[in-house]
């Protein structure tokens, strides 16, 4: 910027720093002040996606919960509670939804999207998708037990309904899903 141009635009200095003598086109935003925008709304995206995890408990293993069941992503979770944690059926491996097996884990031949249809209907009547795609279910509410942490925010767990009883063996003895000897540990159907 030259000095008439500044004189112009009312501004006493030039420097890179005085922004009342940044010469923009109608509709631009001086780089600062993008950037500034930018590191605020990752902050409060940060803050607000913090809050939303903070809420979902991790029971801690051996502990027995409640869960009714409220949404389904695939056939070894993760399962919404209306209680707030959200698990993974403990023991067990399904096909992710994209039909992959992830390295090291057990592959059924069962693709995601029967075992995951399976999962819903064991706990409970699908009644529709949500926006983000999980089945949308309502059930009777299933006693579990906490084996641990499962990642992330959820809740490994061993879970029996009223309906169809340990829901983590039906899936094994359904086909759809497999038993996962490294933490099915010493549980019996």
């Amino acid at each position: 910027m030259n000095r008439r141009s500044a004189a112009i635009q009312g501004c006493s200095t030039i420097g890179a720093y005085d922004t009342r003598c940044l010469l923009l086109k109608k509709g631009e935003m001086p780089v600062f002040l993008f950037i500034y925008k930018s590191v605020f709304g990752a902050l409060i995206a940060a803050f607000f996606a913090s809050a939303v995890f903070a809420d979902v408990p991790v029971i801690p293993r051996g502990e027995s919960f409640n869960c009714k069941p409220t949404h389904v992503w695939d056939g070894d979770g993760p399962v919404w509670c209306s209680e707030g944690p959200r698990l993974r059926l403990a023991g067990i491996a399904a096909r992710e939804l994209d039909g992959s097996c992830s390295a090291g884990h057990p592959c059924p031949s069962v693709s995601a999207n029967e075992a995951r249809d399976a999962l819903a209907s064991l706990l409970g009547t699908p009644t529709g998708v949500s926006r983000h795609g999980h089945i949308l279910i309502n059930g009777p509410t299933l006693q579990c037990r906490s084996d641990g942490p499962a990642g992330g925010n959820r809740t490994a767990a061993w879970c029996v309904s009223p309906r169809h009883g340990d829901i983590n063996c039906a899936m094994v003895s359904g086909g759809w899903a497999l038993r996962w000897d490294r933490y099915w540990r010493d549980h019996r159907c």
